[in-house]
């Protein structure tokens, strides 16, 4: 009797650890490092590092200006290339505590230093510039990824606290 009692744990055990298995995502989210904005955070070759974050109702002024479905976030950052090669800067996105993605733009259009959108850096070089996304204004991290194949990608997440302090025209 002992045997088959046993037998039926070593079976329940077996059984859950598949289960669990078959639920990951597979994303490296949940695993990926979490750094402070300011930090720089190397992911494969690239090095990248976040200065300043800054929320606008809108981009551009009179008729030609852009609004927004929540509000734009303009993200000031440098990514270094300390590789051997050539390496493209992946599109970055916001992620919010809930694990919902917001896409970063791809048009720049109203956004000064815009660091565009198709990226290629060459070894020790370093680009400088700005990425916009339209998201609610809310704490976020910001998910970078290295220059890879997907399924063998690395990624790191920058927290971005919310600050919405007022940008002078000038500033813009």
């Amino acid at each position: 009797m002992p045997t088959r009692m046993i037998a039926a744990c070593v079976e329940v055990v077996l059984a859950a650890s598949l289960l669990l298995c078959g639920c990951s995502s597979g994303k490296p989210d949940r695993d990926t490092r979490v750094y402070r904005m300011g930090e720089p955070v190397a992911v494969g070759p690239l090095i990248y590092s976040v200065t300043e974050t800054e929320w606008h109702d809108h981009l551009g002024e009179g008729p030609t200006a852009r609004l927004p479905q929540h509000r734009f976030l303009l993200v000031r950052l440098t990514v270094t290339n300390s590789g051997a090669s050539n390496s493209v800067i992946p599109a970055m996105a916001l992620v919010d505590s809930a694990g919902q993605n917001f896409l970063e733009l791809t048009d720049g259009q109203g956004v000064a230093e815009w660091m565009g959108y198709l990226r290629t850096i060459s070894p020790a070089q370093t680009e400088r510039g700005r990425v916009v996304f339209d998201a609610p204004p809310n704490t976020y991290r910001l998910r970078v990824t290295n220059d890879a194949e997907p399924g063998t990608e690395k990624a790191a997440l920058i927290e971005l606290p919310l600050q919405l302090v007022p940008v002078a025209p000038a500033e813009r």
